[in-house]
């Protein structure tokens, strides 16, 4: 299949109306195989994220030659003990949702004298069958993380419960605002990134303030096993 643009997208990607770009779509590649990666990069997207460390490095060692400026963020859960791989394919993480976590990337950064973008994750639905840090406690993750000089913690990430009616989204999207917002006041520390907002719910992800908006589906079709 070609990857293919709804006018939407297109919109986002030329920056409609001046409020958002191109370069905060990322173009979700789980469980589809390298070769739509390829047919996207060639389509000019050059920001891509994965769920699993093991399927995107093998999706990134597939393509790195061809395609070197890709930019590749894991945007799904991190085990600590997968922390060392990620750090070697990612340049950036998604999913900060612990404390244990942020300590673990900071140790392994600070042995590579280099630091990470990182994103803390909100579960801002309060579902048990999602990760991220509740909003009650992600203040206190964002000192632990703020605390690490290796992580460069430029913002919020969630995924609000799923709603056929994107509207239904709009109350989500706007309280991880409204906590960035306050993050940012009570630490003196800038959060410009948002990334909320998925291929059904994209837009209003974006009139709420979304720096980044995650898009599979409607670039490539349903998923597959990779």
């Amino acid at each position: 299949m070609e990857v293919s643009f709804s006018k939407e997208i297109e919109s986002l990607r030329l920056g409609a109306g001046g409020t958002f770009h191109g370069e905060g779509i990322l173009a979700v590649t789980k469980g589809h195989p390298s070769e739509l990666v390829v047919r996207a990069a060639r389509a000019g997207f050059t920001l891509f994220g994965e769920n699993r460390v093991a399927e995107g490095a093998r999706k990134i060692e597939a393509v790195r030659v061809d395609f070197p400026a890709l930019v590749w963020r894991l945007i799904g859960p991190l085990q600590s003990n997968k922390a060392r791989a990620a750090l070697q394919f990612f340049s950036a993480i998604e999913s900060l949702d612990r404390e244990r976590l942020a300590a673990r990337l900071e140790d392994l950064l600070a042995a590579e004298g280099r630091r990470m973008p990182v994103l803390l994750e909100v579960n801002v639905g309060m579902e048990p069958s999602k990760s991220g840090a509740s909003p009650e406690a992600v203040e206190a993750l964002a000192r632990s993380a703020f605390a690490c000089p290796h992580l460069d913690v430029r913002g919020l990430m969630a995924v609000p419960p799923f709603d056929p009616d994107p509207e239904r989204a709009r109350p989500y999207f706007r309280r991880l605002r409204e906590i960035r917002d306050r993050l940012a006041d009570v630490s003196g520390r800038a959060m410009p990134e948002l990334s909320m907002g998925m291929s059904h719910d994209f837009e209003v992800a974006v009139e709420e303030g979304a720096t980044e908006v995650r898009v599979g589906t409607a670039l490539f079709g349903s998923r597959n096993a990779a």
